[in-house]
């Protein structure tokens, strides 16, 4: 098969080769993005005087006929056209004859492969931070129950102190609101326009380059036209992106599995997303929660893949550089459809708050309330309520009680400074809503910031 590019060449290509070369079987998820810059970059031509805008309007026509046969499935996908540039500007050329052998003028397949990377990439960094809003609702509307359902806080998976359950999911909605500002941050920042850069130096053709990125929705053109053609880095970020995303997601997970166990019995998955064993017909797996933490490796890799594969490139373009696309790909697959799960997932979960309070009845969660008790009521310097906290914590132990339950006369047998109004500071509800500095678990602060996540989500829809 002749190539378009195979005038200097005196033999074919071989088969293997092909084969090696190409990046058509998954490139072609870009044909959007291709025939839209190729209609933008065409309109261009003929408003500069370099096409007709006869020929603009055939190339245009062409080009919806191309898109209807990708859209319909009837699109011919060879492995003998390299890439779906060759493959869509092939089928145009068929289709109107020699005027789309004029496309190309002033461009080259380096900024094309940019143009449509890039206006890709960006899109789906807006899609992305979409749904990561729905989810922190998701969240959100979960936290309104449950702003008095008490939980054991926890430092190194040991109880450490009460909390409310909304304020535990306020952290991850924490979490998200920040993953969603890094995808709109990267949005903005690489929202610059390739084409016209041509190979790697621009081109001699009087084009307009203002004018084919304001048409594409580009906010300015790059500067650099060396870069430009060799630039990742907005692929890098949206990878890093979905890492750190996958990373928060994971973590949600791995709770959410810790919860769903016999030891805790905080929550449970729905039948609708879980599993169940072969060989043991009592299991309930978790394997949502479970395989949301596993991708998390997986779009890690792609991350580190393409950070591997730039190290070491040269100005300008590289062939190494068609390795930029396949993990983006899947990354973004599978930031998509974690986020889709997880948010269903989480509408249909039923929450055990009953097991939850039981549990804040373990590890002597009011302790630290116990020591403030000392400061600021008995005038007793911090590190010498310490000492006395944790001899009261002991003799509960002894007795086989939490703090929280335990007498005034034991306490008193303690420390004779401690006073009988003490009982009321250790009530688990009491510790929980006595954290009242900005950004505690107190049910009046954890209300405030539910206040302050759905104004942020109405302020970025």
């Amino acid at each position: 098969m002749e190539k378009m590019w195979s005038g200097r060449f005196t033999q074919d290509a071989s088969t293997l080769l092909e084969k090696f070369n190409a990046s058509i079987m998954f490139d072609q998820k870009l044909y959007r993005e291709d025939i839209e810059g190729s209609i933008a970059h065409a309109k261009m031509l003929a408003h500069q005087g370099i096409l007709t805008f006869d020929e603009a309007h055939l190339i245009e026509t062409g080009m919806a006929q191309v898109l209807q046969e990708i859209e319909a499935g009837v699109f011919e996908w060879k492995i003998g056209d390299e890439d779906l540039h060759m493959a869509i500007e092939k089928r145009l050329t068929q289709i109107i004859g020699d005027a789309g052998k004029k496309l190309h003028t002033a461009r080259s397949r380096n900024d094309q492969v940019a143009l449509d990377f890039r206006r890709y990439v960006l899109r789906k960094n807006h899609e992305i931070a979409d749904q990561i809003k729905a989810l922190m609702k998701v969240l959100l509307d979960i936290s309104r129950d449950h702003t008095s359902t008490l939980l054991p806080g926890m430092t190194h998976l040991q109880h450490a102190q009460p909390i409310n359950f909304a304020f535990h999911l306020l952290a991850y909605v924490s979490m998200f609101k920040r993953d969603c500002e890094r995808f709109q941050s990267s949005a903005a920042r690489n929202n610059i326009s390739p084409i016209g850069c041509a190979a790697l130096a621009g081109t001699p053709h009087n084009i307009n380059r203002e004018m084919t990125a304001k048409s594409l929705g580009f906010d300015s053109v790059s500067i650099n036209c060396l870069d430009t053609v060799s630039d990742r880095d907005f692929a890098l970020e949206i990878l890093f992106n979905i890492s750190t995303l996958m990373m928060h997601i994971s973590r949600l997970a791995e709770e959410i599995i810790l919860w769903s166990s016999y030891e805790f019995r905080f929550v449970e998955l729905s039948d609708e997303y879980s599993t169940g064993s072969s060989i043991m017909p009592q299991k309930k797996n978790p394997d949502v929660p479970e395989l949301l933490r596993g991708k998390t490796g997986r779009v890690f890799g792609n991350l580190m893949g393409l950070l591997t594969v730039m190290k070491g490139l040269p100005l300008a373009y590289n062939k190494d550089t068609q390795e930029d696309k396949e993990g983006v790909f899947d990354s973004v697959e599978t930031a998509e459809i974690s986020l889709e799960i997880l948010r269903e997932a989480l509408k249909t979960m039923t929450i055990k708050p009953h097991n939850m309070e039981k549990a804040c009845k373990l590890g002597h969660l009011s302790a630290t309330d116990l020591a403030d008790y000392l400061v600021e009521h008995c005038g007793v310097p911090f590190r010498e309520a310490h000492h006395i906290t944790g001899r009261a914590v002991a003799r509960a132990e002894v007795l086989g009680i939490d703090l929280s339950d335990i007498s005034y006369a034991e306490l008193k047998a303690i420390d004779e400074r401690i006073k009988e109004d003490v009982l009321g500071y250790l009530a688990i509800k009491h510790s929980m809503n006595a954290r009242i500095s900005q950004g505690g678990t107190a049910e009046v602060r954890t209300l405030e910031q539910i206040l302050y996540f759905d104004h942020y989500l109405k302020d970025v829809q």
